[in-house]
């Protein structure tokens, strides 16, 4: 099949590089190149890097919809338009180009976590599962209707990074089996149903700041989803600390009771309060449970574990972290 292929982020890049083995990628759409760094150099998007690499045409536009662009699209009579984290809306005058249309690779299982975050979200929502859809594009957001899913496990160990990986394997082998259903005639529509729907916005930095009001278990999931960006954050000692493993510890009597003589009192901890500081690692309390900090990165300074952050923070148990 001739295809063209829009996307921008690693995600869309792994799926390129399977669409290429089997089938003709006559261009490739993604997003404008972006200034990094202190230099503000710009830096290209990991789909272009791999288009390039395939030395596949690379369109840059500002807005995909402008005339000119999609007269551009429509003169490569394309038999379809794969589409994965592309980051514009597709207007009408680019949806109707492909007889076979324009099918979208969207990280959930549709209609759950539609939108520009569904990797992340899955986790700090405590899903256990996820997976990969491919529909056809309409014009509402990820609303269309759905051709092929895959389910994907969320291990407690999984990150941001890490689900995102497997993710975008699982949805580089599906969009093959679509695109093979399209070509034989056999593909299926199914629609969503939206009431069954959640919507997972933009990641944004102010989400990562952790509440500790809520209980361990709710900031243990934010951290891991939030891992590699934004991260979940606070405030120790005055200073901002980004936090990129912690695990949950149960509030039982090694937290809560102390030994006085053969009666037991009953301590309590305020939310942010430092419970414990050991060589390893130091304990917060939260709204309910706790969170041992395994490893964070300080303002300034590159990601560590917490043996090296407490060699130059010296924490007492009875400190407040600052979280409102």
């Amino acid at each position: 099949m001739r295809i063209i292929y829009m996307g921008t982020p690693e995600f869309a890049a792994i799926a390129l590089s399977a669409i290429v083995k089997e089938h003709e990628v006559v261009a490739v759409v993604t997003q404008p190149d972006k200034p990094q760094g202190r230099n503000r150099k710009l830096v290209p998007t990991p789909v272009k890097v791999k288009a390039q690499e395939y030395e596949i045409p690379v369109y840059q536009p500002e807005k995909v919809r402008e005339a000119e662009m999609v007269e551009t699209l429509r003169s490569y009579k394309p038999d379809a338009i794969v589409v994965a984290a592309y980051g514009q809306i597709l207007p009408e005058s680019i949806l109707s180009i492909p007889p076979y249309g324009c099918i979208n690779i969207h990280a959930s299982l549709l209609p759950k976590y539609r939108g520009a975050a569904p990797i992340e979200r899955a986790i700090i929502d405590g899903e256990t599962v996820t997976g990969v859809t491919t529909m056809y594009m309409e014009k509402g957001l990820d609303t269309g209707d759905m051709i092929d899913k895959v389910e994907v496990a969320i291990t407690p160990e999984d990150t941001g990074a890490t689900l995102h990986d497997k993710l975008a394997e699982a949805g580089a082998a599906l969009i093959l089996e679509t695109l093979t259903k399209l070509e034989n005639h056999t593909a299926t529509r199914t629609k969503q149903d939206d009431a069954q729907s959640c919507y997972a916005s933009m990641l944004s930095k102010e989400m990562g700041r952790m509440d500790f009001a809520k209980s361990a278990e709710e900031l243990e999931r934010l951290i891991r989803g939030l891992n590699p960006w934004p991260c979940a954050y606070t405030e120790i000692d005055g200073k901002n600390v980004k936090i990129y493993k912690a695990k949950v510890i149960a509030m039982d009597d090694a937290y809560k009771t102390q030994a006085q003589g053969k009666v037991e009192q009953t301590l309590t901890f305020a939310p942010g309060e430092i419970v414990e500081v050991a060589k390893k690692y130091f304990v917060i309390a939260c709204g309910t449970d706790a969170l041992q900090i395994q490893k964070l990165q300080p303002e300034g300074k590159k990601p560590m574990d917490t043996v090296a952050y407490l060699n130059g923070n010296p924490l007492k148990a009875g400190m407040t972290v600052n979280w409102k």
